[in-house]
């Protein structure tokens, strides 16, 4: 064999297995995603469960279920608008959702369609139900444009308003500790 017919065999050996290395790579990171199908219930905008799973919508964050906001002048219970408009798309037995990462919370991050095959997550965003935590930036343009839902008014948004509640609980923890030291219990 030649010296160039050497060198080609060679180079053709150590392309293939490259792409076989890349392609075990890529099979390694690819984590099969869980789905689930039926009916769902909405416990606020962007959380689901079934039987005893619980689910996070991905790319999506919802007013949180007490909050509220102001649309027209007049205030609206936003949180809890949030969980029927989740609740009336996922409330068909064909609804299914899948993922395959969990948060901190051990709730999947899903992603959701509706019986007609519409994208739940995106829904709610268009409709002004939830602001894009991630890959629904089109959808939230839709739906500042059109004024839909909470872009009809003023909203904390939902991050702010658990914020908010995190500090407000630690500064109420201590004065509680100081009341009970001073005696004002």
């Amino acid at each position: 064999m030649t010296r160039g017919l050497r060198l080609i065999r060679d180079g053709v050996t150590a392309f293939a297995l490259l792409a076989l290395l890349a392609l075990i790579a890529a099979k390694v990171n690819d984590t099969a995603a869980i789905k689930h199908k039926g009916a769902f219930h909405a416990a606020d905008g962007d959380s689901l469960s079934l039987g005893r799973e619980r689910f996070r919508l991905e790319g999506i964050d919802a007013p949180e279920l007490n909050q509220s906001c102001e649309r027209a002048g007049a205030v609206w219970a936003c949180g809890r608008a949030a969980r029927q408009a989740l609740q009336e798309m996922v409330l068909a037995s064909g609804t299914l959702c899948q993922g395959n990462r969990r948060d901190r919370y051990d709730r999947l991050l899903v992603v959701c369609r509706n019986g007609a095959g519409g994208d739940v997550n995106a829904a709610m965003v268009r409709r002004g139900m939830a602001i894009s935590y991630g890959g629904y930036g089109k959808e939230e343009a839709e739906a500042r444009i059109a004024k839909a839902g909470m872009w009809a008014g003023s909203f904390e948004r939902p991050r702010d308003v658990r914020d908010h509640a995190r500090q407000n609980s630690g500064i109420d923890e201590v004065l509680r500790f100081i009341g009970r030291i001073v005696g004002w219990e």
